[in-house]
């Protein structure tokens, strides 16, 4: 079995690679302590067979910078990312628990409470990457982890699925199509609707311990995707809620017009089910015309029994079989006889060499000479002489290891038979054991290596530790090598540059999460803004620069809009009260309104909104300013008539 180079190593001059946690199609994920932070992280290292694939590389890059944008209980957190050792790797947060492909397995179906709640927790992690922009493309068990708490995490959002040779990867891409969209089995652009697809397959999954579509090739089953409707989970557990039924159907309709249109619609439903409500009149009637499809397709192709349909399509005795072994004859008897003739042979052959002894004692033979042979040879030629051997082994820096270095008697020399030859063999070079420098100074750690017959290898590397201490070594302290092995020496030269991230217009608590993901500490400074309260309004130092890892980034955060009253400046005139509302920060309208009133010429007769009103800072102010205007003169009477006599 090939030695995997990885395990023990300091991969990247700062994760300690301590076991392989798994394997895919696409990479390799191992254990790991982070010698900068102190932190046991998951490294995913892309495999060998997809690094020289250019297209594929550049979407693993770009997807896993998009990906560790988010931040959120629900989703794995990607820390880091970069290439060492000619492979691409992403670092990322380390979860103990067992998938829920595991579960499953272990398990089968989930209860009904159960398969909700890790449904909506899934639904939580989509709802906040959809908005966010990115598509996760590969929901299934096998990508989801359940801690010992009971939280889900999501895992390998934005990951690349596709490479040059993927189609290859047989095995792996029969997993994945059992939880395909149709659009992706037809190859067709996706959208947020494509998870939603998949996460109903999985609540189906959890429901009924099965998948609604399967096949013995990605062709079949992504041809059922395409064209089969699917049973409704009750049909294989008939305790499943008809609402529970409608949710999965909704989802995995085949038009994506048919379905959620988002996380947040799909997880209400499952809201309403956990609270006794029910489903929305949407969900139920595309839902039952789903169902529908689903009769009519039975009906044209089978017929069965009802009652038989969820007998076969359920059986809990498919997890865990009970079933008394038949009994078996004894075979005491047999075993017996089988010891008594092994005695019997072993006790002739101890009366014979007996024998053989005694008529080979006086007989001398001449030493044969065994030195440099490997140790099952010099075994072999001592014992053909008549002579037995006495093996011991010694570190010998001259000598391979298992040879014989040295052997008494020696050659030519003669002895009895049965004399007993001395071997001595080499076990190897001397060994010698790494001390403990961690935390030391580079040159207290330099003496203390070439003591223990060690030749020290000074890196120095970026570390939040002081300058010139020791960070780790490679092999570790404790380790029992060779000795002169090289021992690398990790020495700090302080933190390393990073990339501060713009966090500006994200929520307080999401921008924290981010930035102390990425290394940084973070310090809230509230300041008054006409942004929403909580929403992240300035950043020091500014995005894309340059800091150490552990520095701190001051954020800026809204108090929310500031208001204040508006004065009162009725009655003033109009150059007045424009500059009174001018300094409460305000806008100034300005409406002439006539009037006969001479008194009233540039003055503001009234105001809107009224003096006292509470207003944003830039909100405007109407005055309505007095215009004089000469009222037009009475009508004169005409003369009275006049009369005569």
């Amino acid at each position: 079995m090939a030695t995997d180079t990885f395990i023990d190593s300091l991969f990247d001059e700062r994760y300690k690679i301590s076991r392989k946690l798994g394997a895919g199609g696409m990479a390799n994920v191992y254990l790991a302590e982070d010698q900068e932070l102190g932190r046991r992280v998951a490294i995913k290292v892309l495999d060998d067979r997809h690094a020289s694939d250019e297209q594929f590389v550049e979407r693993f890059r770009r997807e896993a910078q998009n990906a560790a944008g988010l931040s959120h209980p629900n989703i794995v957190s990607i820390y880091d990312r970069g290439e060492a050792k000619g492979s691409y790797y992403i670092a990322m947060e380390y979860v103990e628990g067992r998938t829920l492909k595991e579960l499953l397995v272990a398990r089968g179906p989930s209860p009904i409470g159960i398969a909700i709640d890790y449904t909506r927790q899934i639904l939580s992690a989509l709802r906040f990457a959809h908005r966010n922009g990115i598509i996760h493309r590969d929901i299934k068990p096998h990508n989801v982890i359940v801690d010992g708490d009971g939280r889900v995490k999501v895992m390998d959002f934005g990951i690349a699925r596709a490479g040059a040779s993927q189609m290859t990867e047989a095995g792996s891409i029969i997993g994945t199509a059992q939880y395909l969209s149709p659009e992706q089995a037809r190859g067709a652009p996706v959208d947020q609707s494509s998870d939603l697809y998949s996460t109903g397959i999985v609540l189906y999954e959890l429901l009924t311990g099965s998948v609604p579509f399967t096949g013995e090739s990605p062709v079949e089953i992504a041809m059922k995707h395409l064209s089969q409707p699917p049973l409704s989970p009750s049909a294989a557990r008939p305790e499943v809620p008809r609402d529970l039924d409608y949710v999965v159907l909704r989802a995995l309709a085949k038009d994506p017009g048919e379905r959620y249109r988002s996380a947040e619609e799909m997880d209400a439903d499952l809201d309403r089910i956990a609270r006794g409500i029910g489903v929305s009149s949407e969900t139920a009637e595309t839902a039952t015309s789903v169902l529908s499809r689903t009769e009519v397709t039975d009906a044209l192709t089978t017929v069965r029994p009802a009652a038989a349909t969820a007998a076969t399509a359920y059986t809990p005795g498919r997890y865990y079989e009970y079933d008394t072994p038949p009994r078996r004859r004894s075979i005491w008897p047999w075993l017996l006889a089988v010891l008594l003739i092994a005695a019997g042979l072993v006790g002739g052959w101890y009366v014979y060499q007996s024998i053989q002894d005694q008529l080979n004692a006086t007989e001398a033979v001449t030493v044969p000479d065994v030195e440099n042979l490997l140790e099952s040879a010099a075994v072999r030629d001592i014992r053909n002489s008549g002579l037995e051997p006495n093996v011991q082994r010694r570190p010998n820096a001259d000598v391979e290891r298992g040879r014989v270095a040295s052997q008494d008697p020696e050659p030519p020399q003669r002895a009895d038979k049965g004399t007993f030859v001395t071997i001595v063999v080499s076990s190897g070079k001397p060994k010698a054991t790494v001390p403990n420098v961690v935390g030391q100074g580079r040159d207290a750690a330099v003496v203390a290596l070439r003591d223990a017959g060690l030749e020290p290898n000074v890196v120095t590397v970026n570390s939040p530790r002081p300058v010139d201490e020791v960070t780790a070594t490679d092999p570790k302290a404790g380790d029992v090598v060779v000795e002169g092995t090289r021992v690398r020496v990790n020495v700090s030269k302080g933190p390393r540059p990073i990339v501060v991230p713009n966090v500006i217009g994200q929520a307080y608590e999401s921008a924290e999460s981010q930035l102390q993901g990425a290394g940084f500490a973070v310090e809230r400074e509230d300041v008054p803004s006409s942004e929403a309260e909580g929403i992240v309004v300035a950043q020091n130092p500014a995005a894309d620069t340059e800091q150490g890892r552990g520095s701190t980034v001051v954020l800026q955060v809204s108090e929310g809009p500031q208001t204040s009253g508006v004065p009162d400046v009725t009655s003033q005139a109009e150059d007045q009260a424009r500059q009174a509302i001018r300094s409460a920060g305000f806008r100034v309208r300005v409406v002439r309104q006539d009037t006969d009133d001479p008194t009233l010429e540039g003055i503001v007769v009234s105001q809107d909104p009224a003096g006292g009103t509470e207003l944003e800072p830039n909100d405007t102010v109407t005055l309505f300013v007095g215009r004089f205007v000469e009222a037009p003169p009475p009508p004169t009477e005409p003369p009275p008539p006049t009369t005569t006599t």
